[in-house]
């Protein structure tokens, strides 16, 4: 049995087995007790690693002997070992020769908290999104049979991601195809099934044995002339199956269903592995195992567990003298959450939908206290967006909160389901813009683009958390489709108001007043844009709408001024700056504009500090790029005089 630890080490635990597995190939070398003590190793390793960095915790001590077994059945690199979302993938990047780099996890120029192919010829496909594995698993499969190869492709699972349609259209394609194609899918415990007994262990080893399948494939052979026989041999493997097996919807699906085994068993999983190889055709392995296995706090609270903060070492002398604590600013997701439980009060139409992430979004409060009014529809953005509009359809008000790189996997049913149709709904985009350590694949680097190109729907960016409140007060009392964006994390520390007032729509408001230069802000970089202004005595104005623009702002600003400046943390490519330039352009107003934002590349995984200052959208950058600017244009204008 795994080990259980209780602690994080703070130092750096003795791993001598762990160190001398440079490469997966050095597995194969080990015997079963080797093995077993090499686990509790590389799961005491990743207390550590985890402790010094910070990220994703649970999954990836729930995976720990299966990430061995895998290794150790498979010829990694050439199988391919597909993970799903990533959060699990700690294990295989120790295993995979980057032991010693997982110091830099999530840090700037580090390693990725997620796989990436550029980082390693280990990790096969790069993720970060849930409920991808099976498709690309599948198409390595075909691929590499066109190709002739005889390579083993091997997807791994979470039972949170099996929720989500895309798994199950994988499944039925994997079916049809008929390629080797290895799914384990593994569950946790957290969303459909319990822990089971003997009895169905035994069946696993036995439907997974050479002798079974051998036999299997002789009957159906022998039995091929003889359909009603057939016929009746099939539906009794079936109906034995079924006694013991939870999932005999997958046999139906066309997969041969294996499970489910303990997932923690190192042996078990390694000889049903082996036995697996040796079938042909698509199979689904599930396993059961425990999030936060082998460190105790986490087995009780997996949740809670999930990702960890890094770990600060207590400092060796105390302060001379108590530090008075500033009162924390609360996170934009507890704005939200506080918001939604006041507005949820005020009107019983109100109905908090979101796609498997009510803790992430700030939901926890509201699902205690209005239960019979919140819908957690699992990882279905698709789904969530038309619940939405089905429900708007009959009076109700939904609320759909989603992060804005998941709204981007539901945006056909954004356009025709709600936006075509003008119904009533309410999105609230958490992590819009950067997203530090989590990197590209969860930033919400997008949403100004994609969103204000649909008719319909209202578009709003707030700059601190009192206008988060207001803009989604707004946003509700709105009849048709509105989007507020908000940030991960906290903000600048507003005061927040407990009276709720919806703004005027499409109107902005001039926060500072200068001369030359005129900062046009959209969202939360406007302390950044307040403080440049200072330097250069700029005009600031807070925008708060990005579609209706404030048309009268921007007129007025530009009669007034030599410069705008469109500051967003959003991408420059058909963001509110190309709003701006469109409306310029519309009434003939020529006129230099620089526009401020995301450059048209992913940024990688870095402190949300980091990443801005690299692209020039901190204070310093912000004033470097307009004073470069204003060189440019008096140079120019010196030029032309001199003509």
């Amino acid at each position: 049995m795994p080990k259980t630890f209780n602690d994080i080490p703070l130092s750096r635990p003795d791993t001598p087995l762990l160190d001398s597995i440079s490469q997966p190939a050095d597995l194969r070398d080990l015997n079963a007790q080797q093995l077993e003590v090499l686990t509790d190793e590389l799961r005491h390793f990743l207390l550590y690693s985890v402790g010094r960095t910070g990220g994703h915790f649970g999954a990836g001590l729930g995976v720990t002997e299966l990430t061995v077994a895998l290794h150790y059945v498979f010829n990694t690199p050439d199988d391919r070992l597909i993970w799903d979302v990533g959060h699990q993938t700690y294990p295989h990047k120790i295993l995979t020769g980057r032991r010693e780099q997982m110091h830099s996890m999530r840090q700037k120029d580090g390693l990725s908290g997620f796989p990436k192919r550029s980082e390693s010829e280990y990790d096969t496909f790069g993720v970060g999104h849930s409920s991808t594995s099976i498709s690309a698993a599948l198409g390595m499969a075909m691929g590499s049979a066109q190709l002739g190869s005889e390579r083993k492709t091997v997807a791994i699972m979470g039972d949170g991601a099996m929720t989500a349609g895309m798994a199950f259209e994988a499944i039925n394609h994997a079916a049809h195809v008929d390629k080797n194609l290895l799914v384990v899918l593994n569950d946790n415990q957290m969303s459909i099934s319990r822990n089971v007994g003997g009895l169905s262990t035994y069946f696993s080893k036995l439907w997974a044995s050479k002798f079974y399948n051998q036999l299997r494939e002789r009957g159906k052979k022998a039995l091929r002339q003889m359909p009603h026989a057939s016929a009746f041999v099939r539906r009794t493997e079936e109906y034995m199956k079924s006694m013991v097996s939870p999932a005999t919807i997958f046999e139906e699906l066309g997969f041969y269903y294996v499970g489910p085994i303990d997932g923690h068993d190192l042996s078990l999983l390694i000889e049903t592995l082996a036995n697996i190889n040796e079938i042909n055709g698509p199979v689904l392995l599930h396993i059961i195992t425990h999030k936060g296995k082998g460190f105790a706090p986490a087995e009780n609270d997996p949740v809670g567990y999930h990702a960890l903060n890094k770990i600060e070492p207590k400092p060796t002398v105390a302060p001379a003298q108590p530090i008075q604590a500033a009162k924390p600013k609360p996170k934009y997701q507890k704005v939200f959450g506080d918001w939604l439980c006041d507005m949820a009060e005020q009107d019983n139409r109100l109905v908090g939908i979101t796609p498997a992430m009510c803790d992430g979004s700030g939901m926890n409060e509201f699902a205690e206290r209005f239960p019979e009014r919140f819908e957690d529809v699992a990882i279905a953005e698709q789904h969530a967006v038309t619940l939405a509009a089905g429900m708007a359809c009959e009076g109700s008000k939904p609320v759909v909160a989603i992060y804005s790189t998941f709204l981007q996997r539901a945006y056909d049913q954004l356009i025709h389901d709600v936006a075509l149709q003008n119904l009533d709904v309410l999105f609230a985009l958490d992590r819009a813009g950067l997203v530090g350590e989590d990197g590209a694949t969860h930033a919400g680097a997008y949403d100004i683009s994609y969103l204000r190109c649909i008719p319909n729907i209202l578009v709003m960016a707030p700059s601190d958390e009192n206008e988060t409140r207001q803009l989604l007060y707004t946003g509700y009392q709105h009849n048709g489709p509105a989007a507020v964006r908000y940030p991960r994390g906290t903000g600048p520390g507003a005061v927040i108001e407990q009276e709720m007032s919806a703004l005027p729509v499409g109107v902005g408001v001039i926060r500072r007043e200068g001369t030359g230069v005129a900062i046009l802000n959209f969202g939360t970089l406007l302390a950044s844009g307040l403080e440049v202004a200072e330097q250069l005595d700029a005009s600031v104005a807070d925008m708060r709408f990005v579609k209706p623009i404030d048309k009268a702002m921007i007129v007025d600003l530009a009669s007034r001024h030599q410069l705008l400046v469109t500051l967003e943390e959003n991408s420059i490519a058909g963001g509110a700056g190309s709003a701006v330039n469109e409306f310029l352009s519309e009434q003939g107003i020529v006129m230099p504009v620089l526009h401020l934002g995301l450059p048209d590349t992913f940024v990688d995984h870095a402190s949300h500090e980091q990443q801005l200052a690299s692209l020039g959208l901190d204070s310093a950058g912000i004033f470097a790029s307009i004073s470069k600017r204003l060189e440019l244009l008096n140079t120019a204008a010196e030029k032309n005089s001199a003509l």
